[in-house]
């Protein structure tokens, strides 16, 4: 595939003005580019939901959630990898970030580290890659050899394979299990791909790892209820969750709250149920954390 034959890499007609519109002409235009983007990502929502199925299976069988990708799309996937231990209270090291270049690349691009897919299948024999793991790769031009070696390894390993890419029939979709290609067109600033690329890309990322987390138990109705309340804001935060799911004043839910350690779902749990912290904590415990069983117990 080379550059000429990339979406991703053509000229967008829309704005080939750029350089002369007025400071608000300019966003405005982006902003025009940009509202295409979530059309383009419900077009392959099929395939973002078995990507979803995927990643529910992988932590059901005490697998690991791995991104892969360089320059934006590896940054995407860290950022994505790093939210989730706070958002839903998972260890670190359940959902991985991995970016060609390694970490320095999240701060400088490291020239030359994409190139090699021998670097990516490194990466993840370096993470003791197992079959129950799920690997995800990430590239807007759907053909990066880093990316690609991870899938082909991933693969041979026995893994469970997604690829994220914005160009049809890319390389590294024919390397996975699982092909993601929301076509959001040729970039507003020529082959700048962290512009609609990388907002697809983040979109997709964002429904994998919370559809996920949603499956797996770490969500009540709407609510983050394995958040961890490390500091101030989400202390508040978790008092509020315990109000809203069950009614009761500020006062009570923090009671309750101090008993379980800033403890959300136990909390709830204890307020609807009226057992004590240690009940509250085993009944999940026995129904696998998902509070609405619990409750319904």
């Amino acid at each position: 595939m080379n550059l000429g034959s990339l979406l991703s890499e053509a000229r967008n007609p829309q704005t080939m003005d750029l350089d002369t519109l007025s400071t608000l002409e300019l966003v405005q235009r982006f902003n025009e580019q940009d509202a295409q983007v979530a059309a383009a990502v419900g077009a392959t929502l099929p395939e973002v939901a078995k990507a979803v199925d995927a990643a529910t299976t992988t932590l059901r069988a005490g697998g690991r959630i791995i991104y892969m990708g360089a320059g934006t799309s590896g940054r995407l996937g860290v950022l994505d990898a790093s939210e989730c231990p706070p958002t839903f209270g998972v260890p670190h090291g359940l959902v991985i970030g991995l970016i060609a270049g390694g970490p320095g690349a999240l701060l400088k691009a490291v020239e030359g580290a994409e190139d090699n897919p021998q670097f990516g299948e490194d990466d993840l024999a370096g993470l003791s890659l197992e079959p129950r793991d799920l690997v995800v790769g990430l590239a807007a031009s759907g053909r990066t050899p880093y990316v690609i070696g991870g899938l082909r390894y991933a693969r041979q390993l026995g893994c469970t394979t997604v690829a994220i890419s914005c160009n049809p029939a890319s390389p590294i979709a024919g390397a996975a299990d699982i092909a993601i290609s929301p076509l959001v067109g040729p970039e507003a600033l020529t082959g700048s791909t962290r512009l609609k690329s990388g907002t697809a890309q983040k979109l997709v990322l964002n429904m994998i790892s919370t559809g996920a987390m949603v499956k797996f138990g770490k969500v009540y109705q709407n609510l983050m209820v394995d958040m961890k309340a490390t500091n101030v804001k989400l202390i508040d935060r978790a008092c509020r969750m315990v109000m809203e799911a069950t009614g009761v004043e500020r006062a009570a839910a923090e009671t309750v709250l101090r008993q379980t350690d800033y403890d959300v779902k136990p909390a709830i749990l204890m307020v609807l149920s009226g057992l004590d912290a240690t009940a509250a904590r085993e009944r999940l415990a026995a129904h696998h954390g998902f509070l609405r069983d619990a409750l319904r117990a």
